[in-house]
């Protein structure tokens, strides 16, 4: 008599209908949650397009049943202020940085995971240990460094500092990937001649694509957002979107029909740069936790 072959039990037409009904209950949750994480970008949205009349007076859900309160009057005013060159300063801060940070994080994580070279481990450590320095304690000694070489106030020290404090989370994150690449991918391409610069552009590079995506939007939020060194670094007429919406507060107080439209411009592109890359953001954030 043989035995029949043992696997997953079946589940009844009651387990089936439980799961169905579990996964779209979950499903439900989470556009639920979803719609609720978006409710406050919408009201931003709704209040940079009423009057201040009306701001002053009601709650933004209320333009809901009165289309007539909104306008872009309020855009036009901002834009009178000036914050288009801001936007584009934002633009020349952010870009440069985050591609230069990616850049040199990868050959420096390339390095520290599968190169060879005479204290390599001590130097990872003391990256690793620059992790823990705070922006703070370097803001008095950089600016005197920064006046002597004639850069302080311009874009130019501005992104030389991001870069220089987004380097070790960056080299850390990176080199944690490249160290989970199979070696013998490696050694495939060094018996078929490759060198260290064509292995790592051509093997190891275009593999870390979800940890890269997820460094760059990591690294582009942190300084898009950033107000404390543009504050120092950051002269008038280099100023991003960060110090000139915060210029309109100590200037103005309560204007919010400058300050809506602003911080809604400078929540949009994030927005938009996080939706467009999420797939691989997700990548990133799960690769290495299942070997």
């Amino acid at each position: 008599m043989t035995t029949p072959a043992l696997g997953a039990p079946r589940r009844g037409p009651l387990g089936r209908v439980a799961d169905r009904v579990g996964g779209g209950l979950l499903q439900a949750v989470m556009v639920v949650i979803g719609l609720f994480w978006l409710v406050p970008t919408l009201g931003l949205f709704v209040v940079s397009i009423r009057n201040e009349t009306a701001n002053n007076s009601t709650g933004w859900w209320t333009a809901l049943t009165k289309p007539a309160e909104l306008t872009l009057g309020n855009y036009a005013d901002l834009l009178a202020t000036g914050f288009t060159s801001s936007f584009w300063n934002t633009v020349l801060i952010t870009v440069p940085t985050t591609v230069l940070v990616i850049g040199i994080a990868a050959m420096a994580a390339y390095a520290f995971a599968w190169m060879e070279f005479p204290g390599r481990d001590t130097l990872f450590l003391v990256v690793v240990g620059l992790l823990v320095v705070p922006v703070q304690i370097a803001l008095i000694p950089i600016a005197k460094l920064y006046g002597t070489l004639g850069i302080f106030g311009s874009i130019a020290g501005v992104v030389l500092f991001h870069t220089a404090f987004g380097l070790p989370f960056a080299i850390f994150l990176l080199r944690n990937f490249f160290a989970g690449i199979p070696r013998s991918l490696l050694e495939a391409a060094r018996m078929d001649g490759a060198g260290e610069w064509k292995i790592f552009s051509t093997v190891v590079f275009p593999l870390a694509k979800p940890a890269v995506a997820s460094l760059g939007i990591f690294q582009f939020l942190w300084v898009w957002n950033d107000l404390l060194v543009a504050l120092v670094f950051a002269d008038t007429g280099n100023q991003p979107m960060t110090k000139a919406l915060q210029s309109q507060m100590r200037q103005f107080g309560t204007n919010i029909d400058i300050l809506a439209p602003g911080a809604f411009l400078s929540l949009i592109i994030p927005l938009i740069l996080f939706f467009a890359f999420q797939r691989y953001f997700v990548q990133g954030m799960m690769a290495g936790s299942v070997k």
